[in-house]
């Protein structure tokens, strides 16, 4: 089925297309492939809201790429994304950087088998699934990516030496959690270093209105 056609089957795509206006043909289609794969392995392993998935792209895929708005990350970057549930925000980031390794993991079997599912199906070859947790890992990263796993001060210990030393990206190594709500008594319990981006500031629907970048250089 010629793409132009699959997606009025699958019309949250077009939110896609229109603020990545430079993807390649095998980006556009690995974005639309999600909107056909994410249904069919909700209906046998919830790893997202129910009530939630006719709004796939825009409440996942889209807010996984606020990290890609926020910055660019060079040939060679290793990424570790940690409690990835059913990918995300790896997959969609992996889709936009073919040149960048992303390490996704999971507490949770059943939520990877998604995961290598999805990957699969798609053809993206870099990215790596696997049922473990991010404390139990001792491999290094340039960045650790998540989406509000839980509250920063418990989220931080787990990662704090996974990082590598050497930075060849144009920010510094660190974390990239995206977070909602008002985020002013969680960060002072962290008492890290942060910078606090809005995604409002990247995309105009109201969704983003109360949804953050949190970077912690490190």
């Amino acid at each position: 089925m010629e793409i132009a056609n699959r997606n009025t089957l699958n019309p949250g795509v077009d939110i896609i297309y229109r603020y990545f206006p430079k993807l390649s043909e095998k980006q556009r289609e690995q974005y639309l492939q999600l909107g056909e794969l994410y249904p069919h392995w909700n209906a046998q392993i919830n790893v997202v809201s129910r009530k939630d998935i006719d709004k796939l792209y825009l409440h996942h895929v889209l807010h996984s790429l606020g990290i890609a708005k926020f910055t660019n990350f060079v040939a060679g970057t290793r990424i570790l994304d940690v409690g990835t549930g059913g990918g995300f925000p790896g997959i969609p980031l992996a889709i936009l950087f073919p040149q960048v390794q992303f390490h996704l993991v999971d507490s949770i079997g059943k939520k990877i088998k998604v995961v290598r599912e999805v990957a699969a199906a798609i053809g993206l070859e870099n990215v790596e699934a696997d049922h473990i947790r991010a404390e139990q890992l001792d491999e290094q990263y340039d960045f650790v990516v998540s989406r509000a796993v839980t509250r920063l001060a418990d989220f931080y210990p787990w990662v704090a030496d996974k990082f590598r030393k050497k930075h060849q990206n144009s920010i510094s190594n660190g974390i990239l959690y995206l977070k909602g709500g008002d985020l002013s008594a969680e960060l002072r319990e962290a008492k890290l270093r942060t910078e606090v981006y809005p995604l409002s500031g990247y995309f105009i629907e109201n969704f983003f209105l109360t949804k953050h970048i949190v970077y912690v250089p490190v």
